[in-house]
C-alpha cells in the first residue's frame, strides 16, 4: 500500500513515476497481477521513500531549531524573573 498519490503532495519526478505506474496498470489489467508493472512500482516506491526521508530530515532539523529557540526563551525568562526577585 502506498501513501496518498495526489500530485500536489509529490515532486515532479515522483509524479511522473506515478503516472507511468498508473498507465501500466491501465494497459495491463491482468498481467499486472503477475508482476508486469513491478519495475515501475519499485521505482515509484523508491522515489516516495526518498521524499519521505527528506521530509523527515527537514522536520527533524526544524524541531531542533524550535527547541533551541524555546530553550533560549526559557533561559531569558528565568533570568528576567531572577533579576526582578532580587
Amino acid at each position: 500500500m502506498h501513501t496518498d498519490l495526489s500530485p500536489h503532495l509529490h515532486s515532479e519526478k515522483c509524479n511522473e513515476l506515478i503516472k507511468l505506474l498508473q498507465q501500466c496498470h491501465k494497459e495491463n489489467p491482468f498481467a499486472r497481477l503477475l508482476g508486469k508493472c513491478n519495475s515501475e512500482d519499485h521505482k515509484m516506491t523508491k522515489c516516495l521513500k526518498e521524499e519521505r526521508l527528506a521530509r523527515r530530515k527537514n522536520n527533524y532539523e526544524k524541531s531542533l531549531q524550535t527547541k533551541a529557540k524555546l530553550k533560549q526563551l526559557f533561559k531569558e525568562e528565568r533570568e528576567h524573573s531572577q533579576s526582578s526577585n532580587s
